[in-house]
């Protein structure tokens, strides 16, 4: 394909909006690991669309919200830069009057002068009528380059969006290789598996405060992926509910990332999960660097 426009968009948000299940939408594939619980995403994802001559960057942020620790705080940080360093931004909201944070992410995208997308998402959630009210209050605040609502889950309005994008191309060749899907490495897309899997089976406190590290990542002769991982928890108490009565939680646990890892490689997975206790890592700047969490 012969790449003739590029643009790069800044998905933003508050919590649990589903960013992430559009981006997955977007791309037409799983880059990002999606749950029911809020602050999923922890770093910045990027998905690479090419479509019609133009390639379409997609960058996933985490959900906007107050920071309690410094891991909270490096997130927040993503999101600031995030927008700063792209060409246009997407903001997704949940059909119901702003708020707080949506309040202070139109301000920040209001001072950026960057053009404004806004999207609507799980409109099948409410009946069509309640839409306009929502979409007023936000029209109110600031000037947005198009409105449109959809649902990321069955994909429903996703085309509309991608036609509202193409307006916001700019000449130019392609920004990534053309083969190039997402920016998150294997190994990363395979710890962050792990994690959605925990956030899946888990109460909501235990997997805010866990980090999946891997280990071992290689292919042996016979063509089956190795993959050993250590799951870090944050109290000797919640290394318990991971491992769960007799190993059972675990074995769950990496059971489903297992197959869900054997889907996404195409390949035969040999997964074997550790669970260690690392207290208060989410406050200590060091740790959060062995896990990957840095600028």
């Amino acid at each position: 394909m012969n790449i003739t426009k590029s643009g790069m968009f800044a998905i933003v948000g508050r919590p649990n909006v589903g960013k992430s299940t559009l981006i997955n939408a977007l791309a037409g594939e799983k880059v990002a690991i999606v749950s029911d619980k809020p602050q999923t995403t922890r770093s910045r994802i990027m998905a690479v669309v090419n479509r019609d001559g133009g390639q379409y960057v997609f960058v996933d942020t985490p959900g906007f919200h107050k920071p309690r620790n410094r891991l909270g705080d490096f997130m927040m940080e993503l999101v600031e830069e995030t927008v700063t360093d792209t060409d246009a931004v997407i903001l997704v909201v949940e059909p119901s009057a702003p708020g707080k944070p949506e309040n202070i992410l139109l301000e920040n995208i209001r001072a950026s002068g960057l053009p404004c997308i806004l999207v609507v998402n799980k409109i099948d959630t409410l009946p069509p009528e309640e839409l306009l009210p929502v979409i007023a209050a936000y029209q109110s605040e600031l000037d947005f380059r198009a409105v449109v609502p959809l649902s990321a889950k069955t994909k429903d309005g996703v085309d509309i969006l991608m036609q509202e994008l193409e307006a916001l191309l700019e000449d130019g060749e392609a920004l990534f290789p053309e083969d190039m899907v997402s920016d998150q490495p294997e190994r990363v897309l395979a710890a962050e598996t792990i994690r959605e899997k925990l956030l899946w089976k888990l109460e909501r406190e235990v997997p805010h405060g866990a980090a999946v590290v891997i280990d071992r990542y290689e292919t042996d002769e016979h063509g089956t992926l190795q993959i050993a991982a250590t799951i870090y928890v944050e109290k000797e108490s919640h290394k318990s509910i991971v491992i769960g009565r007799g190993g059972a939680m675990l074995r769950e646990i990496g059971k489903l990332a297992r197959e869900d890892l054997e889907r996404q490689r195409g390949c035969r997975v040999y997964l074997e999960l550790w669970v260690k206790v690392k207290e208060g890592w989410r406050d200590n700047l060091y740790q959060m660097r062995n896990f990957g969490y840095e600028n």
